[in-house]
């Protein structure tokens, strides 16, 4: 069995998709529709910068579901690969399950592009900046990376946001809940404490005006049904349903990616081959969850062609 996956936020830099869309027409028309459906030339920030505008949260989460989309389209028309026929479920990590979500047909490629544009500017207007952080435990598993979330929280917002796998949780909150964490992580036994370049808190209970902003936005832009199962971040467990997901993507904003459940998950249904879409960043977290899975993570026009012969 194949899982095709999708990256979430970090995975952006200036002159992603370029040569994709140097290369290939399917993916010129998939970057001309997403700036069409957004009103910005937003492929012209992926291509040229500058990093800063690329890495706004409400730019950064189109462009690297455009890229990702852009990957997947150049390998069904050009490489004849149908997502249906070589996969046997998808995933995404964070905005990476929007992604998924396009990829297997509940989504549009415009309503995707306008319903993450949303989604960045709502987690960034839910709380001001520089009352919120995100940092990276390295060296921490689950049950470390929680118990340094109770210790310092002291009555404010200290949350495990990401388990990505055995070695990196992420956790999320107030900045100084955060700051106090990461000075703290060696008496947990946790290899260090990393601050993450964010310009907000994602998937903590402060990002909670941007779950209700998207629960007004699926309402009116609901997943219709989809070709393939999804792993939701959520639950870590196989959705079909489009109104459970619609109710799961709500519950996203606020809540934990599971994402090193997901791939268990996955590989206990029988995943045997990961496909990462558009970037270089599941494959390795992948690698450290289950180092028996073969994972393949394409980019280039070159990664493109060799999945498609592999297939």
């Amino acid at each position: 069995m194949r899982a095709f996956v999708f990256p979430g936020q970090g995975s952006q830099k200036v002159g992603m998709g370029k040569e994709l869309a140097d290369a290939s027409a399917a993916a010129r028309e998939v970057f001309e529709e997403v700036d069409d459906a957004l009103g910005q030339k937003l492929s012209a920030i992926m291509f040229e910068g500058p990093e800063d505008q690329l890495t706004l949260t409400e730019n950064a989460q189109p462009a690297i579901m455009a890229n990702a989309i852009a990957t997947l389209r150049v390998l069904e028309k050009e490489g004849g690969v149908s997502l249906a026929d070589k996969g046997d479920c998808v995933a995404g990590h964070s905005l990476g399950e929007y992604t998924a979500l396009c990829a297997v047909g509940a989504f549009s490629l415009a309503d995707t592009a306008r319903l993450l544009k949303l989604r960045g500017q709502a987690m960034q207007a839910a709380v001001p900046v520089g009352e919120g952080a995100m940092a990276a435990l390295l060296g921490a598993d689950l049950e470390k990376a929680q118990a340094l979330a109770d210790s310092a929280a002291e009555g404010q917002v200290c949350e495990v946001a990401n388990d990505n796998d055995s070695t990196q949780v992420v956790i999320s909150g107030h900045r100084e809940a955060i700051e106090r964490a990461v000075a703290l992580v060696k008496d947990h036994g946790i290899k260090r404490g990393v601050l993450l370049p964010v310009s907000a808190p994602f998937h903590c209970s402060l990002m909670q005006p941007a779950a209700d902003a998207m629960a007004e936005a699926l309402g009116k832009t609901p997943p219709v049904a989809f070709t393939l199962p999804l792993y939701a971040n959520v639950t870590a467990a196989q959705v079909t349903d489009p109104a459970q997901e619609l109710e799961l993507l709500v519950q996203q904003v606020t809540g934990r990616v599971r994402w090193r459940e997901s791939v268990l998950a996955m590989r206990a249904a029988g995943v045997e081959h990961f496909v990462e879409l558009g970037g270089k960043v599941l494959g390795p977290m992948i690698g450290r969850i289950d180092k028996e899975a073969a994972v393949s993570s394409v980019v280039t026009m070159e990664d493109i062609e060799a999945l498609a012969k592999g297939l």
